[in-house]
């Protein structure tokens, strides 16, 4: 329910009494199940993810694929996944050879910085029908070698999941030591972190059992010597002790308070949005599931990255002229727990809001999916009216925030 004031603020504002031309709305969002590191989805490239998620998409809105004029798709770990891995996704969804491709690597930003763009690309006027998501198949991350091997010797493998994706090349360790450095910073200790991480389990637990992802996932069907097998749920939240998390070692630092529980996973997925202007789907009777309000990306110093969201998502509130109090929930993204409760003590959000079926600790982080996943998620979340945001963190010290309304 929106407080007086803010139903005051929105009012005097255009999109809140009638949708303006150009408004970018959501009219499909989709998303494959997470699979686990070698797990259920490894046979499947990261493109192939992200057709299978747009294919749902397609299918949920009965939006024909020949007049989509443009794709935005989020990959981060490139090497070994072919040419133009966004334009891999748009051909094999069925969108028209003339439509647009572009992959976006925002790090673990890039899933929602695609949906930003595909908004912008709607509100200038410029295109009126988009596609955004983002996809990631970390068991298929190659390794590397040099190209100019040394003449006699020894030479070194390096692992493309660590060196393009998980790695911190400012400070040159992993992105885990940042997650120490903010801990000690904003007085987080480990045991808050252990019952984040705990709450984290139980909510996707509460949700997969609730059903609450049914209407976002796309079956992904595995071919198999033995037949097809069609995995339709996430894998990753069934894989918890405990009883355990507490006596975990840390994993990055001697002593320290990060470890493999309260940390994300290394996983699988693709999650696809189709976006499109308030006139173009009044114009072909499709209804829109919610609008794009505002967005923001933030920049802070590399090492207190997990910080950033508390930067990205004051100024995309700022912008649609919303306080905290007037988000029903926030989704962001759990690369460590820490990050969740730098967040909540920072921006004074209530735990119950943020993350309600679970974050990426339990459901998982497919790097270059996550932005997009937890706006599908968010999408699907919200009744009517309400007002959602999500944030999330990205390598190199910077973040991004977008908050949509549910129609």
């Amino acid at each position: 329910m929106l407080s007086t004031r803010a139903f005051a603020r929105l009012s005097s504002r255009p999109f809140s009494r009638a949708m303006s031309t150009h408004e970018a709305v959501i009219v499909a969002a989709s998303r494959t199940p997470v699979g686990s590191l070698n797990g259920a989805l490894k046979s499947f490239s990261a493109p192939q993810l992200g057709v299978v998620a747009l294919k749902h998409a397609f299918e949920q809105s009965k939006v024909d694929p020949a007049i989509v004029e443009e794709i935005y798709f989020g990959n981060v770990v490139q090497a070994g996944v072919g040419q133009s891995p966004a334009r891999q996704v748009a051909l094999g969804a069925g969108m028209k050879t003339s439509s647009d491709a572009t992959t976006i690597n925002k790090v673990c930003a890039s899933g929602m910085k695609t949906i930003m763009l595909a908004a912008q690309s709607i509100e200038s006027g410029y295109k009126s029908v988009v596609v955004a998501g983002g996809m990631e198949s970390m068991s298929n991350a190659p390794f590397l070698l040099p190209r100019t091997a040394p003449l006699f010797g020894k030479f070194e493998t390096k692992d493309s999941l660590e060196t393009d994706g998980l790695w911190d090349v400012y400070n040159n360790f992993a992105m885990g030591n940042c997650g120490e450095f903010a801990a000690e910073k904003y007085g987080i200790s480990r045991e808050s972190m252990d019952a984040h991480a705990i709450e984290s389990y139980k909510r996707a637990d509460r949700a997969w059992k609730e059903g609450a992802f049914n209407a976002e996932i796309a079956p992904v069907t595995v071919k198999g010597k033995k037949g097809d097998t069609v995995v339709k749920e996430d894998e990753e939240y069934k894989k918890v002790i405990f009883d355990k998390v507490p006596s975990l070692k840390s994993a990055f630092r001697q002593g320290g308070s990060i470890t493999a529980a309260n940390s994300s996973n290394i996983n699988d997925g693709a999650s696809a949005l189709i976006l499109m202007s308030a006139a173009k789907a009044k114009e072909l009777g499709v209804k829109p599931l919610a609008k794009v309000v505002s967005y923001a990306d933030a920049g802070v110093e590399p090492i207190d990255f997990p910080a950033a969201p508390t930067v990205a998502l004051p100024k995309a509130l700022e912008r649609a002229h919303l306080t905290v109090n007037d988000i029903a929930r926030f989704e962001i993204n759990e690369a460590f727990s820490v990050v969740v409760r730098i967040a909540e003590q920072v921006l004074q959000i209530d735990p119950a809001k943020v993350n309600v079926n679970g974050g990426a600790v339990a459901l998982g982080h497919a790097i270059g999916n996550s932005g997009a996943r937890i706006i599908v998620s968010l999408v699907h979340g919200l009744k009517t009216g309400e007002y959602g945001a999500a944030g999330i963190c990205n390598g190199g010290g910077a973040a991004s925030a977008l908050v949509i309304q549910k129609l």
